[in-house]
């Protein structure tokens, strides 16, 4: 457990599973989080669970020790007019969770060497199942262990270059989505093939977990664990077969690529 405050700067999804799965995780306790919203009236729960709420970016900000910026990128540079005279430079660690912004964004714009980690979350952060990438220019070998430490409680975190960020959005952040679709694919072939829709979408999703898993636990790969299923002239081998006709690998690769592209223009098109 961790005794800085916190300011959350955007509480929209990803600010606010980040809040809950550190609460969740026992990393502190919600009242040392700030949870900031232009319109504070849609953290009403957040303020029954015992959070700070506020539509103040400078006060939260003046009264943190770790800030957490998780803006839209078309928000970031008004909120960072906004702080910028309540920062400490000496005593405050930035994190952004921001797709497209580099450290050096940030930097640049508040015209402060404040210490800034990126950092890539997904929404599995709220359940404790995140796979979080990092990267920072400048922060100290202590900050950055820090920042891995609160989000290496909340699912798996990894350091990478920051050239790789805006990548790391598309195949972790934007991937939940992807991954949810192909489960819901596979629920509606379910459907189709006999079972019930609440039934095929529980076998689907505990399936891909199940695969996930196998991969995770066991340190293989894909194609070592497809071969443990298909046999000559089987069914899982026609399947798979008609998919990769179909364009199924083709098309994930293609998405991934496309987001990935667009990631990186958000900041820009500010």
């Amino acid at each position: 457990m961790i005794d800085k405050k916190i300011a959350i700067l955007g509480s929209g999804n990803i600010g606010l599973s980040l809040a809950k799965g550190l609460v969740k995780a026992g990393i502190c306790e919600a009242g040392q989080i700030t949870l900031t919203r232009r319109n504070i009236a849609a953290l009403q729960a957040q303020t029954e669970a015992g959070f700070v709420v506020s539509n103040n970016n400078f006060k939260a900000v003046k009264e943190a020790s770790i800030v957490i910026i998780a803006v839209l990128p078309q928000q970031l540079n008004k909120l960072l007019d906004e702080i910028r005279p309540g920062i400490d430079v000496e005593n405050q660690l930035f994190i952004s969770v921001i797709s497209g912004v580099s450290c050096a964004d940030i930097k640049k714009h508040l015209q402060a060497e404040v210490q800034v980690v990126r950092a890539m979350p997904n929404t599995a952060i709220a359940i404790g199942h995140s796979m979080t990438c990092l990267a920072t220019d400048n922060a100290s070998v202590e900050n950055l262990n820090l920042v891995k430490s609160l989000f290496n409680t909340v699912g798996l975190s990894i350091e990478i270059n920051e050239e790789l960020m805006t990548a790391a959005t598309a195949l972790c952040a934007c991937g939940i989505a992807f991954f949810l679709r192909s489960i819901r694919a596979a629920s509606q072939g379910g459907t189709e093939i006999g079972f019930h829709a609440h039934d095929a979408l529980k076998m689907a999703a505990q399936t891909a977990k199940g695969a996930a898993d196998l991969l995770l636990q066991l340190a293989s790969h894909p194609e070592q664990e497809i071969d443990k299923v298909t046999s000559p002239k089987g069914c899982t081998i026609a399947g798979l077969n008609e998919m990769e006709h179909n364009g199924f690998s083709s098309a994930m690769i293609k998405g991934i690529k496309t987001s990935a592209v667009k990631a990186g223009e958000l900041y820009k098109e500010d």
